[in-house]
């Protein structure tokens, strides 16, 4: 298996990520948090055969190419052997419209059809309990049962049921299919039931696909950004996970492996920025749901960091001995500590990413005073929080400072309020908000500015540069022309900046000194530098990260400045908005260019 050269296959209630051979080598069931049926991308090579993995091995294998069929979220994946026989895979989720609905099934789909006469063995070996066992079989007729601790999935299938319990090779002659849900009887044929979701779903995402509105440069990477930043939906909530995968290292063996399979309210902003500016108001709409139940669920208490996809906040994490890491490298996580972080940002994400709600005449229900009111609890916090110390965004487990960035997220809060309750003619309200906001931005430009370095600095009193403060412009906080955003993008540059990618910060934290890039600070940087005017700088550095992603468009959280490697949670929500934020950015307009 390559290094995150994976694909990502799914229906916004599950995803399967599959490598460059078609094999589907992480997949959680029954919904994106769940026990991973396949799990082989936490395991090492020495490990690679335990359960937890779909593959079909080609005899005599030579080489692969894979693509995703055009606009959708369905994969082709062809395997040739050395004799120019070949298998072409085609794999996908079913979701498409019916009987009043979205239909998306727990339900992954395989057609096996034949180049000439390949000879191929199916392995399909699902994993329960984190990869600690194989599930256990059962079969009749035409279909075997998989029975895991926790659930039961069946495969339905027109292969000689013989060949996939024994894995025994046999001669492709023609198209076969593979059909594995839940544990409920097929009415119709395998091939039918392929062909009739195969159908639906292709015309789905062909037809969501033509409705974004996309720019007139980098259109398929846009695309592709999109339908992946929406495979990280899970739609029964609304809810966005950062990440389809847990503890895929930020760098070799660094340790800094964490489960990114839930929500993060600081993302919350970029993600509805990024899906607004593409007119996906479907999945915003649902997603701003998701971040006023848990806003209204909160109360009058303090938010949490990030909360689970049914909105709950206790995320408690734990180490799974049962897997031993991507690649070998543990520790495997599951669940997350940061729940428990004080981390003051996440009240201006949560009102940032509201305010569309408030805004958008395209919302069928917009918001209106009671939802403000709600909003205005998250505004006596941020009030309260803005100058005291907190982990900040980077969640920083060992330590505690007054982060810039967390008192520019709450003077984000106040302002959003006064502009809300201008919306809404709440006179004294927005008089109210206007105040505070004020007086936070007073006290952020004194405490924040560093006069030696001419820059704003991570922290109240402290000198290190972090590569959050390149939101500055794009907030609102300083118009982008101000000179102390260009002095401060100038010394982030110099600082954060090596080869063509940025790191969040340079300064050693609780694993020591960060190794690798941080993709979403390299998209600030670019969108950055367009605001001051290095358009040109920003254009060719983008172009760098278009070609850095994987070879269907995909991109991680992190990379290896030096190899352009990619590390970290895949595919990561953040990086995929950056592409369609810049990318829109950047573009030339239509008329521009016709």
């Amino acid at each position: 298996m390559s290094h995150l050269k994976l694909g990502v296959i799914g229906n916004c209630q599950i995803a399967a990520l599959l490598d460059e051979t078609g094999d589907m080598v992480w997949c959680c069931m029954p919904q994106l948090d769940g026990d991973p049926v396949f799990c082989r991308l936490l395991r090492s090579d020495d490990h690679a055969d335990r359960p937890g993995f779909f593959r079909i091995d080609l005899i005599d294998f030579s080489h692969s190419e894979q693509e995703y069929l055009s606009n959708t979220a369905i994969l082709r994946t062809t395997l040739y052997d050395t004799h120019g026989n070949g298998v072409e895979l085609t794999d996908f989720a079913p979701r498409y419209g019916y009987l009043g609905r979205t239909f998306k099934p727990v339900m992954l789909l395989r057609r096996l059809k034949p180049i000439g006469r390949p000879r191929l063995r199916v392995q399909l070996r699902p994993a329960t309990g984190y990869g600690a066992a194989a599930c256990k079989t059962t079969h009749g007729s035409n279909h075997i049962r998989y029975v895991g601790e926790d659930q039961v999935m069946r495969l339905t299938t027109d292969l000689s049921l013989t060949h996939v319990l024994e894995e025994t090779p046999f001669v492709l002659d023609q198209s076969l299919h593979m059909v594995l849900g839940p544990d409920e009887s097929i009415p119709e044929s395998a091939g039918d039931t392929f062909y009739n979701h195969y159908r639906g779903t292709r015309d789905y995402w062909q037809t969501w696909s033509r409705g974004l509105s996309i720019p007139y440069e980098w259109q398929q990477a846009v695309i592709r950004a999109a339908i992946s930043l929406k495979l990280c939906t899970f739609e029964d909530t609304g809810a966005v996970i950062a990440a389809i995968t847990t503890s895929v290292p930020e760098a070799a063996n660094s340790g800094r492996n964490w489960d990114y399979r839930f929500c993060w309210l600081r993302d919350s902003y970029f993600v509805v920025q990024a899906l607004n500016r593409l007119g996906a108001t479907g999945t915003m709409e649902s997603y701003l749901r998701y971040i006023l139940n848990v806003v209204a669920e909160a109360g009058e208490e303090e938010l949490k960091p990030l909360y689970g996809i049914r909105g709950h906040s206790n995320t408690d994490e734990r180490i799974v001995e049962s897997l031993d890491g991507y690649r070998g490298m543990g520790p495997v996580r599951i669940g997350n500590q940061a729940y428990e972080q004080v981390q003051h940002d996440v009240y201006g994400a949560a009102v940032l990413a509201a305010t569309q709600y408030f805004v958008d005449s395209r919302l069928i229900n917009p918001g209106g005073e009671e939802e403000f009111r709600r909003l205005e609890a998250l505004g006596q916090w941020a009030e309260k929080k803005f100058d005291q110390p907190d982990a900040g965004l980077w969640e920083y487990r060992g330590r505690q400072r007054v982060h810039t960035f967390s008192s520019m997220m709450c003077w984000a809060a106040c302002d959003r309020l006064a502009k809300i309750a201008t919306h809404l003619e709440l006179a004294d309200r927005a008089e109210h908000w206007r105040g505070s906001a004020d007086h936070i931005h007073s006290v952020i430009l004194t405490e924040a500015w560093d006069e030696e370095q001419q820059a704003f600095t991570e922290s109240f009193g402290r000198p290190e540069m972090d590569a959050s403060l390149l939101t500055m412009h794009d907030l609102g906080f300083l118009p982008a022309d101000d000179p102390r955003f260009v002095s401060t993008v100038e010394r982030i540059g110099e600082t954060l900046k090596q080869g063509k990618h940025l790191f969040r910060y340079r300064a050693a934290d609780d694993f020591g000194e960060p190794e690798n890039a941080f993709n979403i600070c390299t998209f600030w940087y670019i969108d950055a530098l367009a605001a001051i005017g290095r358009r040109e700088e920003a254009r060719a550095l983008f172009e760098n990260m278009l070609a850095s992603r994987n070879p269907l468009g995909l991109l991680s959280e992190d990379i290896d400045p030096e190899t352009n490697e990619l590390w970290g949670n895949f595919p990561q929500t953040y990086s995929m908005a950056g592409v369609i934020n810049v990318a829109v950015r950047l573009s030339k307009s239509w008329d521009e260019a016709l």
